[in-house]
């Protein structure tokens, strides 16, 4: 059985030696490096929705990497 998400849940991890911030929370999700006020937030209408994956696509778009490119 799982537990209802009512309140923010914070976790602390490590990515490539810096640690950050992880904020699990009934709007969303919330990554900030440690000891910094301003990160990555997405609410659960955009990752459930689908708004994250159309971002990634047109940052992808705009900075002329399409993913097909070899070696």
């Amino acid at each position: 059985m799982t537990t209802k998400l009512d309140k923010a849940l914070k976790r602390e991890i490590e990515f490539k030696g810096v640690a950050y911030t992880v904020t699990l929370g009934p709007e969303g999700l919330k990554i900030v490096e440690k000891g910094k006020r301003k990160g990555q937030e997405m609410t659960w209408e955009e990752l459930i929705g689908g708004s994250v994956s159309l971002t990634a696509d047109l940052q992808s778009s705009v900075s002329g990497n399409t993913g097909n490119e070899t070696g």
